[in-house]
Order: structure tokens, then C-alpha cells, then sequence
């Protein structure tokens, strides 16, 4: 009886062939507690995903992190959607993680919470570092044509409405050849 002997490498492709051919593993979500969480200086995220019987290893690159409103901690219940494929070096199957969410709070309501926690621990949300606004501001900065209509109505309020601001008009070019774009792109020359 003969027999096939693999090198370690020749497996671990063998075993990488066998991921690919699943398609359902390379679209996938799975949901769990995020655990064992390391960041190191490279800007990706390493952590394991685990429920009651069993642990995932996961990866999240720098550039899917990006967009990830807030930022996953150990205990925290996430969803995860990405791709199963075979770490070489480690040997190890792990999930590519290109989403991340939490699990039952949505990801921004979770990142303003998380703000909030970082802004109450350097103190800058404490009552004695208040102060109070005035009734009135000193000084209005108006950014915009220095010829349009909409100064004029600008200035002809706050004049009416406080005499005492003080008006700074910053000109600048709003629409046309040399107009900043528009926010989420554009030409930025104006109306079509």
C-alpha cells in the first residue's frame, strides 16, 4: 500500500482549496463577543470572535477599519461580515473582516456613547469648566460672495438685531470657474 506524504505547505493548500470551493464562505456574517483584541502600530485589528462552544480568529485590515464608526472592545457583542480564508504562517483559518457592527445598538448611537466616555474621563465635559455663552456674540464671521444678495440680508438682520456685533465678511468665490466643490463632489461650478 503506498502512501501520499504532504509537506506542510502542500496541505495547508490543499486545505485553502477546500475553503474556496464554499462559496458561502467567502460572503459571510457571523455574530459573537469580541476577545483577545490587539492593535498593533500596522493600524489592523486582530481579535478573536467566540459564543459559548467555539472561537473564530479575525483580521481587520487598516483601510475596512477606516470606516468602522466606533471602536470594537473585548466583551462587546458584534456582527461581523467578511471572508473565511487560511493564514499560511500560522496555519490558522480566520474570517477577513471588511464590516464590522455592534449587536443590538447601532453603530453610531455606540460611538457617541463611546465619545462621550472619552470626552467625561480628560474632563472636558465638567460642569466647572462651563462657561456661560452670551446673550449676544461680540463677532459674526460671514463666508461667502461679497456681492450677493445674501450678505446684504446677512448684515441688514444682525445690524437690526444687535448693532453691536461686529460683522468680518471672508469673500469667497461660491459658484462658478474656481469654486470650492460641493460636499460628496461635484464640478463645483454652480447649477448646471
Amino acid at each position: 500500500m503506498s502512501r501520499t506524504v504532504l509537506s506542510v505547505s502542500a496541505l495547508t493548500q490543499v486545505v485553502r482549496g477546500a475553503l474556496a470551493a464554499e462559496p458561502q464562505l467567502e460572503d459571510v456574517f457571523v455574530q459573537g463577543e469580541v476577545s483577545n483584541i490587539s492593535r498593533p502600530q500596522s493600524g489592523h485589528l486582530y481579535f478573536t470572535l467566540k459564543d459559548a462552544s467555539a472561537s473564530l480568529r479575525c483580521v481587520c485590515f487598516r483601510g475596512n477599519l477606516a470606516f468602522v464608526p466606533f471602536r470594537p472592545e473585548n466583551g462587546m457583542t458584534v456582527v461581523l461580515h467578511g471572508r473565511m480564508d487560511l493564514y499560511d504562517q500560522g496555519g490558522n483559518y480566520q474570517l477577513y473582516v471588511d464590516s464590522i457592527e455592534p449587536a443590538g445598538v447601532g453603530a453610531l448611537a455606540l460611538a457617541v456613547e463611546q465619545r462621550k466616555k472619552q470626552l467625561h474621563a480628560e474632563g472636558l465635559l465638567d460642569p466647572a469648566r462651563k462657561r456661560q455663552l452670551p446673550l449676544l456674540p461680540a463677532r459674526v464671521v460671514v463666508v461667502t460672495s461679497p456681492s450677493g444678495a445674501a450678505l446684504r440680508d446677512v448684515i441688514t438682520v444682525i445690524r437690526r438685531r444687535s448693532p453691536i456685533t461686529d460683522i468680518v465678511v471672508v469673500p469667497v468665490q461660491v459658484q462658478g470657474e474656481g469654486s470650492a466643490p460641493p460636499k460628496g463632489g461635484g464640478s463645483g461650478r454652480g447649477p448646471p
